[in-house]
């Protein structure tokens, strides 16, 4: 057919892909079929030269392997088989045949027979040795189909088919074709009758233990170790039969490998002993034991040491399964190995002192969690020893170290009960529970000892997380006498109250009632009322202490509701002291200050680690603790014309503010809205007594108008608890004012003429901040003319005093995050604003370091604040304002030439990776770095030098952007310099931070 002869001629001679696809195009519309190609292929497919008749083949191969399936019949396919299983013969077509045999295996009309004769031609003509990798892919390819597709019709094939799947298969060593051996030999072990195979299969598979292949650097094949190692593990452990031949090696393995090589060979026995039985696991648990014991009790690395524990468990379940199964009430004593290794450890449990304790009680914790006899001997071969040993006179001197092992055992008891919470585990399913009186008993003895109180407090931690051991009653027992541990002064007692406390705060999560009533009176009983002097150190120190366990124990709902009512009457105390007490206070609030401040900072810790948690409880406190603190702090205000007032320090405002946000962020909507107008109504139009609601009268003599021009500057204080509850507020929630516009308009000129201190400015400028970002779309006028007005005169203007113009800059800022951070297209107007100002003498570095505070993290715009967060602004906000950098780069780059002289290593950097962006975005014959190529080779080269500087992410960045620049600035400029680059950065290839090894090596490759 002339429409097949030429595209096979045009083929012979120039192997073009065009040719095959119109052979196949011919064939898919149906104008010819494969019969018709091959017949047309006949002159070469017999020719005489080589060349020709491996073309032939060739071509015939690459039209199957594009010919649709729904186009080959059986009579097609039949034909197919036997010619390609007669090219096998011929050394010259062998390669094409088999790409052909590949495309062939994989068609549905391919029957047994086809597959029975394709295999015997494989076995019979194919050499693996002398095939290159990829063509030995091919023949395991063919395989592997015939195995997914005609499984059965080489089961029939018996032994000629597996002996000869052996003889293709031995010797191979690429991972590639491993890979796909290995998924074939695990079939065969799985489904086929290999039982007078095993020792072949066994040599062709264990032979490759354990894996040492290590993939080149940017293999483009992505085979990597585990691969690997997961393929021929499924090999390992795919018969019975292999167990036998397994072991020993295995042991071998195990007595003479490295490091890498036991665990792999642990890992391995861990999958294995389960398949290859308990005879087997029996016959070898000696020699086995043996073993493991030496990478136990003499380990080289932890890692290895807890692996040989998990294979001690599983070769114990292994042997011990099947009996506990057949009789799982016998009471008989366990025998065999589990009894023998659990004397060993008894036996060197006689010594708890000595180095061997430890890991032979590790092994009695293992064989807890392995069957339930073995578990039941364990126990009642180990804990009575233990008491016995801890009641023993001659044993005083070790009580530590022995109820060390016996608080390791108690967890790995419990540890080994059923993890399910919700089912109360029946009596004989806990294990401690028979020797439980004796147990708890010497631990709370091992209580009034220094020496042995912290293992106590690990053992007693044990049993009262062990579900059904102790009754509540012996709980509170247990609380009592960590009280009393907890009562106890000096150095030896703070080594043990961390681990005292945790015991509690772990009581406390389920039994709170215990801590409430006993621990809690105790701690609260040892807080002053009133704040040591300057020079008490110890009762400073004290109440710190207390302080700091009431913080750890007090996350609980009831346990939290009483800390917050104890501490705010402290509070009230400390910060409102009788009359009696004024006068000394006049005289030096510093101490007050500091201890009301320790007070409200607990608090605030508490809250936010329940915050964390997502505790439903915190947003009830906004009646219970909120209106409290505003009662405090808005009294101290109104008051301290007349009196000195604790509450006015600016440190306790802060951390009030941060706890009105915790529980602000928490409310819904509906009932931030109604704190929100109580909120304004007091801060606006003085009505604080629904606000201010607590033990202090607030006097009605005196406004509060923190926002008015002449307001005492301890008033203007407070707006940072304004600020603090409108930051957390949802966008749905309006401001309870007239005119939003208006009102933060008013902010603004406010916070220009009216702010004192910092605490004022920031609290304007978080509010302004805070709602900007939420409700931007309502304040398109504030936005523009307002804000427009603002930069021109208070930001923009050199007239006003440069003092005034940081500040103004600060607000501006801020305004420029709130709609950056919600991807609103103002910011860039706002951006650029900010660049306008770096040819400003006076304020220049404050709007270079503004671009960078614009753009980071901060706590106010936040998710748990419920500030508008675009994912994707945030992502290319950096980016966004590089961009806006090109436009004045020129400008830039003598001032970040200057930056990179400066000690903070962080300004460093952040500098160096502008740079960098800024010669990438650049072209060779056009970079803006280029004139200033000396400069910044000897600064770059400088600052990746170890010794010039620790700071690794500084010594990183100069290394990009050495090696950035061979690419961005042209030769010429470059060269005079490539020697001094080359040469030193030989120095930092010995860096001892690898990632700066990387980075040298990258770039003096680019030099």
């Amino acid at each position: 057919m002339e429409s097949l002869d030429r595209p096979i001629r045009t083929w012979i001679a120039s192997e073009r892909e065009e040719e095959v696809i119109a052979v196949v195009s011919e064939i898919s519309s149906g104008n010819a079929t494969l019969l018709d190609v091959v017949k047309s292929l006949g002159k070469y497919l017999t020719a005489e030269e080589d060349e020709l008749r491996t073309k032939g083949v060739d071509f015939l191969s690459l039209v199957l392997s594009k010919c649709p399936a729904e186009k080959m019949n059986r009579q097609s396919v039949r034909v197919l088989v036997a010619f390609y299983c007669g090219k096998l013969e011929d050394t010259e077509t062998i390669v094409p045949a088999l790409k052909g045999l590949v495309s062939l295996t994989a068609m549905p009309d391919l029957t047994s027979i086809d597959a029975v004769e394709v295999m015997k031609a494989l076995i019979n003509h194919v050499r693996m040795k002398v095939l290159i990798q990829s063509q030995r892919f091919t023949v395991y390819k063919i395989v592997d189909t015939l195995i997914a597709n005609q499984r059965d019709a080489l089961k029939g094939m018996g032994k000629e088919f597996l002996s000869g799947y052996i003889s293709l298969a031995e010797g191979e060593k690429d991972p590639r074709n491993l890979l796909i051996s290995f998924a074939i030999d695990r079939v065969l072990l799985l489904e086929f009758d290999v039982a007078a195979h095993v020792e072949d299969l066994f040599n062709i598979t264990f032979c490759y233990f354990p894996i040492t292949f290590r993939p080149p650097p940017d293999d483009p094949y992505g085979i990597t170790t585990d691969d690997l190692k997961n393929a021929l593990s499924a090999c390992l452990h795919a018969t019975p039969l292999f167990g036998p031949l397994a072991i020993p090696l295995f042991l071998e393995k195990l007595t003479a490998g490295t490091p890498i090589t036991k665990r792999d060979t642990l890992k391995a026995l861990d999958v294995s002993l389960p398949v290859y039985g308990a005879s087997v696991a029996r016959n070898h648990a000696r020699k086995l034991w043996n073993s493991l014991k030496l990478e136990i009790f003499q380990p080289t690395d932890i890692i290895t040491e807890e692996a040989a524990l998990h294979t001690t468990q599983v070769l114990i379940r292994t042997i011990y399964s099947a009996d506990d199964s057949e009789s799982p009430s016998d009471k008989e004593e366990v025998h065999g190995l589990a009894k023998e290794a659990c004397d060993e450890c008894i036996e060197v449990l006689r010594e708890p002192e000595k180095s061997q304790a430890k890991p032979a009680i590790k092994v009695l914790c293992a064989f807890m969690s392995t069957t339930p006899s073995v578990a039941k001997h364990t126990l009642s071969r180990t804990t009575p020893h233990l008491v016995k040993l801890f009641l023993d006179p001659d044993e005083m001197t070790n009580r530590g170290p022995i109820l060390r092992l016996l608080a390791d055992f108690i967890v790995a008891s419990r540890d080994s009960m059923s993890k399910d919470s919700e089912v109360l585990p029946a009596e004989d399913d806990v294990p401690l529970l028979s020797y439980k009186d004796e147990v708890l008993g010497i631990l709370t003895v091992g209580l009034k000892t220094p020496s042995s109180a912290q293992p106590a407090l690990d053992g007693l931690k044990g049993m009262v997380t062990t579900r059904g051991l102790l009754t509540d009653e012996e709980i509170g027992f247990v609380v009592h006498n960590v009280n009393e541990l907890l009562q106890k002064e000096g150095e030896e007692s703070d080594e043990v109250s961390d681990y005292a406390l945790n015991l509690l705060t772990v009581i406390s999560d389920f039994a709170s009632n215990h801590v409430s009533q006993t621990t809690l009176p105790l701690l609260f009983s040892s807080l002053p009322d009133r704040a040591p002097p300057r020079d008490a150190q110890p009762e400073r120190l004290k109440y710190w202490r207390t302080l700091a366990s009431l913080t750890r124990l007090c996350k609980q709902p009831d346990l939290f509701e009483t800390l917050v009512v104890r501490l705010l009457t402290k509070l009230d105390l400390v910060c409102v002291p009788p009359t009696t007490a004024v006068n000394e206070l006049e005289s030096d609030t510093e101490p007050s200050a500091a201890y009301a401040h320790s007070l409200l900072r607990t608090i605030s810790d508490v809250l936010a680690a329940k915050v964390d948690a997502g505790h439903s409880d915190v947003m009830k406190f906004i009646d219970r603790l909120v209106p409290r603190l505003y009662n405090l702090f808005i009294y101290s205000a109104l008051m301290s014309d007349s009196t000195c007032m604790v509450a006015t320090d600016p440190r306790l405002i802060s951390v009030t503010a941060h706890i009105i946000t915790l529980v602000v962020q928490t409310l819904t909507a509906q009932r931030q809205e109604a704190f929100v107008a109580v909120l304004f109504s007091g801060y606006l139009q003085g009505d604080v007594h629904q606000l201010a609601d607590g033990y202090q009268k607030i006097p009605t003599d005196k406004k509060f108008e923190p926002l008015a021009p002449d307001a005492p500057g301890l008033h203007k204080n407070l707006l940072a608890l304004l600020s603090a509850a409108v930051v957390a507020l949802y966008k749905e929630v309006p401001l309870p004012c007239p005119d939003e516009t208006t009102f933060l308009d008013t902010l603004l000129q406010w916070s220009c003429l009216c702010t004192d201190n910092v605490l004022q400015r920031d609290a304007i400028a978080h509010t302004i901040s805070s709602v900007v970002n939420k409700r931007a779309g309502g304040l398109s006028s504030l936005l523009s003319e307002k804000a427009d007005r603002f930069w021109t005169t208070q930001v923009a203007d050199p007239s006003v005093p440069s003092e005034k113009r940081r500040h103004a800059l600060c607000i501006w800022i801020w305004m420029t995050k709130a709609l950056l951070v919600r991807g609103d297209a103002a910011a860039t107007n706002y951006v650029n604003r900010l660049f306008e100002l770096f040819d400003d003498a006076e304020i220049s570095w404050d709007a270079a370091r503004g671009v960078g505070s614009a753009i980071g993290t901060d706590k106010v715009l936040t998710k748990r604040n419920h500030a508008v967060i675009k994912v994707t602004s945030v992502l290319i906000m950096p980016y966004h304002i590089r961009a806006d950098t090109d436009m004045f780069i020129d400008f830039l780059l003598p001032l970040l030439l200057r930056g990179l002289d400066l000690p903070d290593t962080e300004i460093r950097a952040a500098i160096m990776d502008t740079l960098f962006t800024a010669a990438q975005s650049g072209s060779k014959e056009n970079n803006v770095v280029s004139e200033h190529a000396s400069t910044l080779v000897s600064t770059m080269l400088k600052n990746c030098m170890v010794q010039e500087t620790p700071s690794m992410r500084v010594r990183t960045a100069a290394l990009r952007f050495l090696a950035i620049l061979p690419n961005t600035v042209r030769y010429d400029v470059l060269h005079p310099y490539k020697a001094t680059v080359i040469r030193e950065l030989v120095k930092v290839l010995d860096d001892p931070k690898r990632a700066v090894r990387q980075e040298a090596v990258e770039a003096r490759t680019n030099w």
